[in-house]
């Protein structure tokens, strides 16, 4: 690939935003490469990015940009022995270096970082340029945390070639701010849908309740789990843990000091082995069928959640506690927990229980899912679990 230049806006100001944008909701945007689309798969994924409302499309179509309307940044590979381009078919003009009209030079670059002298380049122009649009041959991504760092606080917005979607959310990743945008050539329409899912997420949230407690009973030796992540946990997250599918006990990290152990701020001591766990996507998981590298939901007291990943899934033999309690609807909900003082269970307000010392009345969170489960999914069917 040659350098090139992306120009700034050929379309009147007021038209569209010339500066850098970022799509609504988050500090990442993608960009959907038409080039090498396949022809029969063109219109669709161009509908699919209009759709999905993507911050940008490049095409080296000018026919094809000219009909997309504003609500997308229209980013034209231009010809450089073609014919001029016509007025307001383009928001940015993607050239080559050696063809970049007088005074474009410094609007933006894009150019493949290959060796040191290239990444020497690439640290000068981000620091310059409102846009940067990189391609990097090596697998590594050492050379665009490099980048990253070199940009700073400068005001440019970094634009990362990704080979497919694994890559696009590593790219994402990259010392925590990530690139600012992807530049994606989809292999089908889905890849559209997928990639603005990755740099637009949406705010997890789970709707929790207040659960009273009705009974505890010791319950002898069984079979519990410790979930280990590979995040940090905060004082008031949990993971949400039962044994019905029709109700969930926020249980607490182990974030809070211990007597005669340190803490494990990425620990649930979340629940015997039969218990459900709630995990991203509305669905829930057996406790024994997580492994190391599983998604599963960080829920706060506020209700805010996070995906974390399981590093690790401890199972040992312990004394074992029932804790039943009862939902707004007057429902009757179910946890089995280790049987022990360090064991927590979290309240309203982020207020931390230890399991041995609840007793009925005692106000807990949870969540009531408002249907069935089968294998993990939500289904409206009649269930009764007890």
């Amino acid at each position: 690939m040659d350098t090139a230049i992306v120009t700034d806006a050929i379309t009147p100001a007021t038209a569209r935003p010339a500066e850098p944008a970022v799509s609504p909701g988050g500090r990442h945007f993608a960009w959907i490469d038409l080039r090498s689309v396949a022809p029969h798969l063109v219109d669709a994924v161009t509908e699919a990015a209009l759709h999905q409302r993507v911050d940008g499309i490049v095409s080296d179509s000018a026919t094809r940009l000219a009909t997309l309307p504003p609500t997308v940044r229209r980013i034209l590979a231009a010809d450089p022995s073609g014919p001029d381009i016509p007025a307001g078919v383009a928001d940015l003009v993607l050239w080559d270096a050696d063809a970049a009209p007088e005074g474009a030079a410094q609007a933006a670059v894009q150019l493949v970082v290959s060796d040191a002298p290239s990444l020497t380049r690439a640290c000068e122009l981000v620091r310059q340029a409102p846009w940067t649009v990189l391609t990097f041959t090596d697998p590594t991504k050492i050379p665009l945390e490099i980048v990253i760092a070199a940009a700073g606080d400068s005001g440019g917005r970094i634009v990362t070639a990704v080979e497919d979607l694994t890559d696009a959310e590593i790219v994402r990743l990259v010392l925590e701010h990530g690139s600012d945008g992807l530049l994606l050539r989809p292999l089908g329409v889905d890849d559209v849908a997928r990639v603005q899912r990755l740099v637009n997420p949406q705010a997890a949230a789970v709707d929790l309740v207040t659960l009273v407690v009705d009974r505890i009973e010791h319950v002898g030796l069984g079979d519990r789990a410790c979930i280990d992540t590979c995040s940090l946990l905060e004082s008031d997250e949990g993971c949400l843990i039962g044994s019905f599918a029709t109700g969930f006990f926020l249980s607490c990290s182990e974030t809070h000091p211990l007597p005669y152990m340190p803490t494990r701020p990425f620990r649930w001591n979340a629940g015997a082995v039969h218990s459900y766990v709630l995990v991203p996507g509305d669905r829930t998981r057996y406790v024994t069928e997580l492994a190391a590298g599983a998604p599963i939901l960080a829920v706060r007291s506020d209700g805010s959640a996070r995906e974390v990943r399981v590093g690790r899934v401890k199972i040992e033999r312990r004394p074992l506690l029932s804790i039943s309690a009862v939902t707004p609807g007057g429902a009757v909900v179910n946890v089995v927990t280790q049987d022990d003082w360090h064991v927590r269970l979290l309240g309203p307000g982020g207020v931390v229980h230890n399991v041995t010392e609840l007793r009925p009345g005692d106000r807990l969170l949870g969540h009531v899912p408002t249907a069935s489960r089968h294998v993990g999914l939500p289904i409206a069917e009649f269930c009764v679990e007890r």
